[in-house]
């Protein structure tokens, strides 16, 4: 079954556009299209119809779509939403409020059809009771744009420098944070292996003895999804050959 998207932009238009786009998206597909031209149409859509995803103009006639999203939030079966606007400087304010993405007009297709797998994913895994997990999110910001990346997909997350890299299956992310404080907030999704390194649990393939010519014997992490093996330190064995056993 594809994914049903309610359009609420004020301009015919754009509104336009994001359904021929929409159109487009082959993974996932989406079967269903709506559209409102404010916040009073949008709300009327939503309570009539169950919609997966709202697509979110902010700058709007009367009430702004950060407060529609807002609205959005409290009702009892909340559809998923994506900001399209123009403006960038709203992304940290999105983000608070939960949306799954912020996408910057003129929208291209290649990154339109990738918020919508970020959705599809979370709408599977609500599907498997596994929502809480899943939307538990890292806000990165780069480049000066802003992107959620769930934890689910990251691989591990590594300080390097005064920055962390945050590894998923496709990129790379530079998040700016502590890695203890990651550690302890998520000590349920990642074990340590070194000072500067946490894995994802689920993701830890093997842990392979390895012998040095300079530094001797140590031990190595195999994980899911990359080539790269991760140095294992001897005080963060034990942990890691429990992840690997769980």
């Amino acid at each position: 079954m594809g994914m049903k998207v309610l359009i609420v932009d004020d301009e015919t238009l754009a509104r336009s556009r994001l359904r021929t786009l929409l159109g487009d998206c082959v993974e996932p597909r989406v079967d269903a299209i709506g559209e409102a031209a404010n916040a009073v149409q949008a709300m009327e859509h939503v309570q009539r119809g169950a919609f997966d995803l709202v697509l979110l103009d902010i700058h709007m006639p009367g009430v702004d779509g950060l407060a529609l999203a807002n609205a959005l939030r409290q009702l009892p079966s909340a559809p998923h939403f994506i900001f399209v606007t123009a403006h960038a400087e709203h992304a940290v304010h999105a983000f608070e409020l939960e949306a799954v993405d912020y996408l910057t007009k003129p929208v291209r297709l290649e990154r339109l059809q990738q918020a919508l797998q970020k959705v599809d994913r979370l709408l599977a895994a609500s599907g498997n009771n596994e929502l809480n997990s899943a939307v538990e999110c890292l806000v990165i910001q780069e480049r000066g744009r802003s992107e959620r990346v769930p934890l689910g997909d990251v691989i591990y997350l590594k300080a390097e420098l005064k920055y962390i890299t945050v590894r998923t299956l496709d990129r790379e992310h530079i998040f700016d944070g502590a890695l203890s404080d990651l550690e302890q907030k998520y000590a349920h999704l990642f074990v340590r292996v070194h000072r500067n390194a946490l894995v994802a649990r689920a993701r830890v393939r093997a842990v392979e003895k390895v012998v040095d010519p300079v530094e001797g014997e140590g031990w190595m992490v195999r994980l899911d999804g990359v080539e790269e093996r991760l140095s294992v330190s001897r005080r963060q064995l034990p942990a890691v050959r429990e992840a690997l056993m769980t």
